[in-house]
Formats: C-alpha cells, structure tokens, sequence
C-alpha cells in the first residue's frame, strides 16, 4: 500500500521526532534542551561514549556527528527496528492518532497511472533541456543570458526550450513510446474544437519545469520568446499531476530548505524565485499563474509558522497585500501567521537583486512587517481620521477584520491588540511638559510632534512611507463610477468566473472613482476566496459589504444606456468580448490622463508651441475615447440579440 505525502507529513508534524527516537536512546541532560526539543545522545547505530547524535523537533530529523546517520521518523525505525516501511507507517501513525487509510483499489490504480505520467513529464523535460543546449535553442540561452539566468542555475532548476515546431514533442514522445493519450491527459499537446489533431502546446518558449513537493516535474511554465503572442507566460493545464491551487513553483527545494531554518519568501514569478535562490534565499517559492490561495496558504504553514509574502511598492502591490490579508486573517491559528515585506516601488525581486546585490533584498526581507500591522496600515489609510464619525466607522472595521478570525485565542489578541492601538491614536493631544515625551526624549506614538508633525491639532500621522506615497491615499474627484467602470463591475458580478481568467490585468486597474476601486477590490477578494462562487452569491457578498446601492445606481446606469452585455442571461463570450472592450477603453483613458499631467507640467515649463500642441492633442484623444462606441462585428450573436454596441 502507497502512503501519500499528505498523510506521511500530518504523521511528522504531530510526533514529535525526539519521542520516537527517545524509546531508543538515553537523553543526555547536560547537553539536551528537552523544552526547545533539542536533544542530544549516545548514537544507537555505532558505540560511543560521548554524545555525538542529534535530534531535532523543529526540523523533524535526527543526525550523528559521529557516523553520518541521518534521517526522519520512518526511517529510524525500518533501520533501528528493522520494521518495513509500512509496519513503520503503522506504528508512528499509533503514536500519532493519525487513522491509518483505507485501502482503495480505485486510488491505487490512479497513483500507478500518474507514475506513468511522471515518466512522461521527465521525457519531456528532457527534451526541453536538450533543445536548449541545442543550437536551435541559442536565441533562448540569450534570454536567459540577459536575465541574469547563469548556466549554473539553468542546470539546477532544469530551465528548456521549446522548439517552434507544432509536432516536435510529439513525435518525439511518440518515438520513445509514449501513447497519443498520456500526452493528452500531461497537457503537453492540445487540440482546437474544429481540428481533434493534437499539436505541441508549449512552442518557441523558455521551459521553466514545475514539481511537487517530492522533485518530481508535473508541470511546465512556458515564457514566450515572440512579442506578438496572446500569452507572455503559459502554464500547463490542470491535469492529474498538476492543480495550481496546490502547488507552488521550487515548493521542493523550499521544504528542504525550510527544514535547515532558511526562511519561506513568496514572490511572484519564475525568474523571481531563481534569482532569489542564487542569491542564497533557498526557501523562496511562488504560485502559479494564480493570487495566493488557501491552499497555498495551508502549504506555505507546513513548512515555516511565519512565512513572508513579498510584494511590489505600488498600487497593485498594495492591492495585492491587502487580499492576502483579507484571505489569510480567517485562518490564523497561534503560532501561524505570515509577514509581508515591500519592495521599493517600480522593482520586482529580480530587478532589485540585479541592479542593487542580495544585501538589499535581505534587507527588504528583513523590514517585512507583521500581519497586524498591516491590516492596521490598510484601514487607518496612513492618517488619524477627524470626525468622530470617521473614528467610529474605524474602530468597526477593525473589530469586523478581528471578528472574522476563527480561533478564539488569536481573535482575542487581534481584538486587544487593535483596541490598543486605537487607544494611542486617538490619545488627547498634551500642549507641553514631560509627559509630550516618551523615555528618551522622543515624542510618544499619536502625540503632539510624533514624527515630525506639528503639535497644533489632531496629528495628521502617517503609519507607512509606502502608504503615504501610494495613489491609494488620493481622493477620487468623481463621485459616481463612469459607464465603463460600471461595465467592468456589473460583467464581473454577473460573470465571475471572468475573474480567474484576467485577475492579472484586473488586479492592477486603476479606476478613476473611488466607489469602482472599493467593489473591484472585494469582487477580487471574493473571488480569490471562493474560486467557484456564483453570481448570486457574488452579489449576495458584494451586498453584505455595503455595495448593493452602488451596484444598483451602476444598474440603472447602463439599463438607460441600452448596454445588455453585462446582464446575467448574456452568453459568456459576449460578456467577455464586451468586458475586454471596456477594459481597453478604459486603459487608454487612465494612460491619456496621466500623458495629460505630464504635459500640462511640460506646458508650464517650456510653454512653446510643440508642448501646446501636444497637449491640446492629447485632449483631442481624450475626448475621442470618451465617444467612442464599441462596434463589435456580430457582437450578441450567441445571445440572440440585434444591438452591437454600447
């Protein structure tokens, strides 16, 4: 019978490895740290008489010093016991209370096929590397090249190429043996719905391999080398080996690392993790072509207690943050958080380690802040709210962000935690004498002259650099969301499994009114929650955050508009043809205004007749967009509706 990795590890992290092999071996006190579970003995596998065997809890393995022995739970028992593995598994899930499997034939004939699939995945793998040290894959090594990719790294993370060929892989599969399903069910080739015949999914591409948390390659991430197609980075599909909401790019490595006391970072991309790895950061890991799911989360916490997600310095970095922590606050167990550290704005991990060495990446890493914090930044919005009615509304969103959390001893501490520093922040302000100052001269945190602000009225108190310099703390100017805005969120409400397939792009738009930003950002938190949620359930929630009244002066909005496509009814093509419309629109406004700014400031300091005429330019593109009507051919087709535009 064949034990998963799931249930092998809940055995390893409930038994403590010091009490197995404790049956075995006398302690020795001096040396011994048993409340650390830190133990040290004679070794049992060679005659010593100093102590010169180790056995760790907090990494889950034993090592001599003196033979070389080392291993887990299960592998000091088959070689101190001589039990067999599955006697070992036996005992230690006893000593566990972890209930041994039932056995089911069904899952074991799965398992064998997926090892028959894995066997594919290598082949391919292989191919990949081959080709890339090929000369057809010279074009890609010169990516890599420029990448800071170094042929060590290409080697260890097992980089390829794809040929830009509709059938290489698949004659060469088919040449080793491989039937034309196997390819089929490892996502390696596709098919179109006119043509059955099978052709490469991956072709001129950077093959970066994908593997579980046992090494083995499950999946592929495909960077494109031609700027002209749909998809930058492609990913194999959801497969038997492969599901993206339960796998996390170097997740292998990481563990290992993990183990040894590396810290667990999360970025966002491949290059990202190589290049944080190469630089010594072992544990970094990122997910796959997805926003941080539970399950993530939950693998993210087998690994380390305090994992640290890393996130870019602008807008949709903040955003970004602000959902994991919307995400991540439900679940917090003690002693299981996460950090998030912030990158100077504009620079991902690989340009930063780039251009300023690994020193500033640690130390990026080493300024992370606690989840607390965070959630206290996000709602405060970096100032001391005036109106008592605005304190109000902020000492209840914390108590809401508290009260969502499910164990009772880490609510409480929240609850406490957030009361305490509301206390502070809203502390009368004292005009003079000692008591303006804490121990050392410094201003006391919310006082008068805290950081630098005047003491004259309420202290307008900035918690975070970040925050303070983000668009996020601007005000909107427009009250209303516009028509397009209106589109993009009534589509995404009705249609939220448009969601997954364009969060990349809807994570980092940039609404023009305030309104439009607050329910796209909980339409993503919701999503990212429940992958599968309904519309009506979409709305249900967008409802019990206080959207209904927004969502249904964006209803009336578009119904006197005539637009349709938005409509629950509306074929899904149509909604997303109209949304990918609306979105481009939207983008060029957004792009037009800031060129606007910058001309306008150009104007001011070269008021020459160039600078007029390219602002009046831009005007004139601004005003253009602004009518302009999306004339689909055979837009509402599948609908069964006449109109083509909105």
């Amino acid at each position: 019978m064949r034990f998963t990795d799931t249930f092998l590890d809940e055995i390893r992290q409930r038994l403590p490895i010091t009490q197995v092999v404790g049956e075995h071996v006398l302690w020795d006190k001096r040396k011994s740290q048993p409340g650390k579970g830190d133990m040290w003995a004679c070794c049992p596998f060679h005659a010593e008489k100093s102590p010169s065997f180790h056995a760790d809890d907090r990494r889950g393995i034993y090592h001599c010093f003196g033979c070389g022995a080392s291993g887990d739970h299960f592998r000091f028992l088959t070689e101190k016991a001589g039990m067999s593995f599955p006697e070992a598994v036996e005992k230690l899930a006893g000593m566990a209370g972890v209930p041994m499997p039932v056995r089911d034939e069904r899952t074991e004939k799965r398992e064998a096929a997926q090892r028959t699939l894995i066997d594919v995945m290598e082949l391919a793998t292989k191919y990949f590397e081959a080709a890339l040290a090929h000369n057809i894959g010279a074009r890609a090594r010169g990516y890599l090249f420029e990448r800071g990719v170094s042929p060590a790294s290409q080697a260890r993370f097992r980089v390829g190429f794809a040929p830009d060929s509709r059938n290489g892989l698949k004659e060469h599969l088919a040449a080793n043996g491989v039937p034309a399903q196997a390819m089929v069910d490892t996502g390696l080739v596709t098919s179109r719905d006119d043509d059955p015949l099978t052709y490469d999914r991956f072709r001129n591409r950077v093959m970066f391999p994908i593997t579980d948390f046992r090494g083995r390659v499950i999946a592929f991430g495909g960077r494109a080398m031609s700027p002209d197609v749909p998809a930058k980075y492609l990913n194999s599909p959801e497969t038997e080996l492969f599901s993206k909401r339960q796998t996390l790019y170097n997740g292998f490595t990481a563990k290992t690392a993990a183990r040894e006391g590396a810290s667990v970072i999360v970025v966002e991309g491949y290059l990202d993790v190589i290049a944080a790895v190469s630089a010594g950061f072992e544990g970094t890991v990122a997910p796959l072509g997805t926003a941080l799911t539970e399950e993530h989360v939950q693998l993210l916490w087998r690994m380390s207690d305090t994992p640290i997600l890393c996130f870019d310095g602008d807008k949709a970095g903040l955003k970004a943050a602000e959902r994991a922590a919307e995400l991540i606050l439900p679940h917090l167990k003690p002693g299981k958080t996460v950090k998030i550290a912030t990158l100077p704005e504009g620079q991902d991990p690989d340009d930063l380690i780039k251009a300023q060495g690994r020193d500033a990446f640690a130390e990026v890493i080493e300024k992370a802040r606690s989840l607390s914090d965070m959630v206290w930044s996000f709602e405060t919005g970096g100032l001391v709210p005036e109106a008592p009615e605005e304190r109000a509304a902020l000492q209840a969103r914390l108590r809401e962000r508290a009260n969502g959390i499910q164990d009772s001893t880490v609510r409480f501490h929240y609850q406490q935690a957030f009361d305490e520093k509301l206390k502070a922040f809203f502390a009368p302000l004292r005009q003079g004498g000692r008591d303006n100052w804490q121990r050392g001269g410094k201003p006391a945190y919310g006082q008068s002259g805290a950081y630098g602000y005047p003491s004259r009225g309420t202290p307008r108190l900035v918690v975070s650099d970040t925050l303070r310099n983000s668009r996020l703390l601007r005000s909107g100017v427009v009250a209303e969301a516009s028509p397009r805005e209106a589109t993009i969120i009534l589509t995404l409400v009705n249609h939220p499994a448009l969601v997954e397939d364009l969060f990349e792009p809807l994570a980092a738009l940039d609404c023009e009114t305030p309104v439009a930003q607050k329910v796209l950002g909980d339409i993503l938190a919701l999503a990212v929650r429940h992958h599968d949620i309904s519309a009506d359930d979409m709305r249900s929630a967008l409802g019990v955050r206080g959207h209904g009244p927004a969502l249904a002066r964006m209803t009336e909005t578009l119904t006197r508009q005539g637009v349709w496509q938005v409509a629950p009814e509306t074929a899904r093509i149509d909604a997303e043809t109209g949304l990918s419309h609306a979105l481009a629109l939207h983008n060029k406004k957004v792009q037009l205004n800031r060129e606007l700014k910058a001309a306008e400031a150009a104007l001011g300091e070269d008021p020459s007749e160039e600078t007029f005429e390219r602002l009046r330019d831009i005007k004139n593109q601004i005003t253009t967009v602004d009518g302009t009507e999306a004339l689909i051919e055979g837009f509402g087709s599948l609908s069964g509706r006449a109109t083509r535009s909105f």
